[in-house]
């Protein structure tokens, strides 16, 4: 305005003198001439003309322009105007019957100005912008004259189910946040050059409000489109990088949402052992975990009272499922290697079940952005192959193969890999002679991928949950930072909402429940999840069976017999290849013994040294039966001892023993401390077998403080012809299974009746055992 060259030269000014006639006319270049009709139509399509505004009334009289003066213009109030133009004259010099034309510059408001005594104004805005000095802002091209912003690629190619309102909006806000203040401004002022109607007006650097950005960006033009033209603006930016981040927010996110959907069908179904399935959420029940391990077996026992362990001087904190893994329990310090410790059937792997289901279905952890379960027994597969674990985890889950594990490792703690059942590998873990190696992406042999993931240098900065049985031998090395936590089973309350879970009729729940509270030893079993499951398999058979008339089986050792050949056959074939049934037998009676010996001496635990090295290994790490922990008898003194899951499954590997012994070899364990007078008369006078129970008999009774009582129990159940059946894979070939079920109650009603109420009682629960 203030150049020679701007200013506007009111001498070749046109004005008409005519009644209709105003300045606002002349300055707008209308009149009722044939020339300006000529004019109009030329630039019909380089100027905007808004509707007409009522002028300001100023009185009757004109006013007189010889006294106006040119000032510069102020800036105005509200961000609208851009600059205020004078074209060169020259330029406009016959094109539109003047000499000098006024522009005041505007990007995207259609308000008018308005002339001081003028009926009415009329602004031409171009439609074209030019280069802003304040912002070294670009001239748009040609491609670009009409205002479109062209996208640097179709929103309809990345259409997605997981590309929803509340991921579009997050993601754009956290994209939008890696600009610097500058870089904000020239984004807010590039869609408010492009999408006017959208964009009302541009915020300077100190005032861009990113959510109001991204608020009008989605509400305008829906996810996809407002994903693309974020990208294109970065670009135009020359922000690659940033684009590059909001097109991997958006990778991760269809990843993510095709992963839940594959977790879902793989995790929805529980199988009992029966071979039934149903849905994981109709049976799952709280399980208790505690903060420490080495907390050894649960001591519970019907008849005598085990010594209290040694194993902590305070008692753990009980972690609650929400609590697991949660950002208040990974907090530092914390760390990123975690270990699920748990006995065999204590529910480890149920609980890692719900805990994916629940990710899944968006229920729980909402904070971690991926959980890759993977079991070892998936891993088997590339035992004879050097593969990545990244190429691992994309042959379990094809859905995760445009995500790039490696780049998980810049995310804090947000990923979690878990990898169920260490003790299923059956390779021996060598930490010193093993290669190191830190990336993921890398190949090596399935041995250098599980030693590293146990050092805890594989998964840099993500959590890695681990989940195994009690080892013989460290799953750790000494010098590796992680957490333990231990998986207890079920408490009381959790047992009878289990059972209410599992039978849908509460009448058949609840006889169920009556049932196991039958028996004190039966139900304080069934803190073992894999023992309440047989018992609910039972269960369901007889109700099937027999329907209205149904009536449980007393016979606890029938329950014990399945647990048994569920461990040492169904669950040991996926830890180490088969027994022959020489070697089996021979495990049963080694076993057996040292349960015998222990339990004449009143142990319910050893010495870890003090066990044969082979039958720790194949009883703790192949089995399952027993377990090893540390105990802390004195100040700064550990001592690893070994004993049995529970001391009831001690007692009942001595029955086996002792039934096992006169079956294969015709031999009575208690042949050198019982009354063979009374054995010879026995035996002169009824079946052979039945000079075992009465030596069994003889040395329970010796015991007046009740160790034997369930050991006697156990040995009369074996007499019968069901449990017979069941052991019989332990028998030689030339055993026959007898039912000895009426000898066996003929013996016990014939021995004199005890001093001791106690043995008396265990007596009658013998008959029990023999359903009789």
């Amino acid at each position: 305005m203030m150049a020679d060259s701007t200013a506007m030269d009111w001498d070749n000014l046109d004005i008409r003198e005519s009644d209709s006639s105003s300045i606002g006319d002349a300055v707008s270049g209308r009149g009722d001439g044939a020339s300006h009709e000529e004019e109009e139509g030329e630039e019909q399509d380089l100027y905007y003309i808004p509707e007409r505004r009522p002028s300001l009334d100023l009185g009757p009289s004109p006013m007189d322009t010889n006294q106006w003066h040119f000032v510069d213009q102020a800036l105005p109030p509200a961000q609208s105007y851009e600059s205020l133009i004078s074209e060169n004259p020259e330029e406009k010099t016959g094109q539109e019957g003047s000499s000098t034309r006024v522009q005041l510059e505007r990007a995207d408001s259609f308000s008018s100005c308005y002339s001081i005594d003028s009926d009415d104004c009329e602004k031409l805005i171009r439609r074209e912008r030019i280069r802003d000095a304040a912002t070294d802002d670009i001239t748009d091209s040609d491609a670009e004259s009409s205002n479109e912003l062209v996208l640097i690629q179709d929103p309809d190619e990345i259409k997605h189910p997981s590309l929803t309102l509340k991921f579009t909006f997050e993601a754009l806000t956290e994209t939008l946040k890696k600009l610097h203040k500058n870089e904000l401004e020239l984004f807010s002022r590039k869609l408010w050059n492009h999408y006017p109607q959208h964009f009302s007006s541009y915020q300077t650097a100190d005032t861009v409000d990113i959510v109001d950005v991204v608020d009008r960006l989605v509400a305008a033009f829906g996810c996809e489109s407002s994903v693309q033209i974020t990208r294109t603006v970065l670009v135009f930016l020359n922000r690659n990088r940033t684009a590059d981040f909001l097109q991997s927010l958006c990778v991760e996110n269809a990843v993510r949402y095709e992963l839940r959907v594959a977790l879902k069908k793989k995790f929805w179904e529980e199988t009992t052992t029966d071979g039934e399935k149903v849905p994981l959420d109709d049976i799952y029940t709280n399980l208790c975990v505690l903060s420490e391990i080495d907390n050894g077996p649960n001591i519970e026992h019907e008849v005598v009272t085990v010594e209290k362990l040694n194993t902590k001087k305070n008692p753990d904190k009980e972690i609650s499922f929400e609590y697991t893994l949660s950002p208040e329990m990974v907090k530092e310090p914390f760390g990123e290697l975690l270990f699920l410790v748990g006995l065999a059937g204590s529910g480890k792997s149920t609980f890692v079940r719900k805990l994916v289901l629940d990710w899944a279905m968006e229920r729980s952890h909402h904070h971690l952005s991926f959980i890759f379960p993977v079991t070892f027994r998936e891993l088997k597969q590339f035992s004879d192959a050097r593969v990545s674990l990244e190429k691992m985890i994309w042959t379990v889950y094809p859905e995760t193969e445009r995500l790039k594990i490696g780049d998980l490792k810049c995310k804090d703690k947000t990923a979690l890999f878990i990898f169920d059942g260490l003790d299923e590998y059956a390779e021996e873990l060598d930490f010193s002679k093993t290669e190191i190696y830190s990336d993921p992406c890398e190949a090596y042999s399935l041995h250098s991928t599980v030693v590293n993931l146990l050092r805890g240098r594989l998964l840099h900065r993500n959590l890695c949950l681990i989940t195994t049985r009690p080892r013989l031998y460290s799953y750790a090395p000494w010098d590796a930072f992680y957490e333990e936590i231990e998986m207890r089973g079920f408490r009381d309350a959790d047992k009878d909402e289990f059972f209410r879970k599992r039978f849908k009729d509460p009448s058949q729940a609840a006889a169920v429940i009556q049932h196991v509270k039958s028996s004190k030893s039966l139900h304080i079993m069934c803190h073992l999840p894999l023992f309440c499951t047989l018992v609910a398999d039972e269960c369901q058979r007889v109700f099937r069976e027999a329907r209205a008339a149904a009536t449980f089986p007393r016979n606890l050792t029938y329950m014990y017999t399945k647990l048994l050949l569920t461990l040492v056959r169904r669950f040991r074939k996926a830890r180490a290849a088969d027994h022959s049934p020489e070697k089996e037998q021979a495990f049963l009676m080694d076993l057996g013994k040292q349960a015998l010996t222990m339990l004449e001496k009143g142990q319910y635990r050893s010495l870890a040294a003090d066990w044969p090295l082979d039958l720790a290994l194949e009883s703790v790490d192949k089995s399952g039966l027993c377990m090893m922990y540390t105990i802390t008898p004195y100040v700064l003194f550990d001592e690893e001892v070994m004993s049995f899951i529970h001391p009831t499954i001690q007692e009942y590997m001595a029955a086996l023993y002792a039934y096992l012994s006169f079956k294969n070899q015709d031999k009575i364990v208690f042949e050198h401390s019982v009354n063979m007078k009374s054995l010879l008369r026995l035996s002169s006078k009824g079946h052979k077998m039945m000079e075992l129970y009465k030596a069994a008999v003889d040395r329970s009774l010796q015991h007046q403080d009740g160790k034997m009582d369930m050991f006697l129990r156990f040995l009369f159940g074996m007499a019968c012809k069901t449990n017979q059946e069941l052991l019989s894979p332990f028998l030689k070939s030339s055993a026959k299974c007898e039912d000895m079920t009426k000898d066996c109650a003929a013996l016990i009603k014939k021995i004199k009746e005890p001093q001791h109420p106690d043995r008396k009682s265990n007596l009658l629960r013998c008959l029990e055992e023999l359903e009789v």
